[in-house]
């Protein structure tokens, strides 16, 4: 769509300026990070966390910390973040781009300045059976959502935008 076609512009010039260094978060101005839109084989439930930072529901994920493959820093972060034993892919290729702003904030008691994340999101299935387990120090909730209920638990306006075209594609993903 125009936001990720624009967004991608972006990362691409961002890159050209920064370049490895965009992969860490020594780069305070903008850092890549990855994300999982995790559902459930019916496409009916997606898998979110209580994001202790954000105070909202969101996806998982999180920086890339110097790893270049973005597919395997959202499966960690998937699994990091819920516990949840066995998440898969549903393809190869990222389900959507964004540039995240994240504001000013304490993280482990360090003061982090406003900055960007380069998102790159990834669609992967997991079963709902699956035991759930909270990362204290990053989430305060773990558990699945109907669809229809997700946009009514995040609180970040902005946010909603984002889960509305993931849910979108994924429902269409085949």
């Amino acid at each position: 769509n125009e936001q990720e076609i624009c967004d991608r512009e972006r990362m691409l010039w961002l890159a050209a300026q920064y370049g490895e260094s965009l992969l860490t978060r020594e780069n305070t101005v903008a850092h890549f990070t990855a994300s999982a839109f995790v559902v459930d084989r019916s496409r009916e439930q997606t898998l979110m966390v209580y994001h202790n930072i954000y105070q909202s529901w969101s996806w998982t994920g999180g920086h890339a910390d110097g790893e270049s493959n973005f597919l395997r820093v959202a499966l960690r972060e998937a699994q990091e973040e819920t516990s949840i034993s066995c998440v898969r892919p549903l393809s190869e290729a990222p389900l959507s781009l964004e540039i995240l702003p994240v504001a000013p904030h304490f993280k482990r008691g360090k003061f982090v300045c406003a900055h960007v994340h380069l998102n790159v999101t990834y669609l992967l299935e997991a079963d709902p059976a699956l035991p759930l387990r909270v990362k204290p120090d990053e989430n305060s909730g773990v558990r699945w959502f109907p669809v229809e209920e997700v946009l009514g638990a995040v609180s970040e306006p902005c946010m909603r935008v984002v889960y509305r075209k993931l849910m979108e594609k994924a429902a269409d993903f085949s």
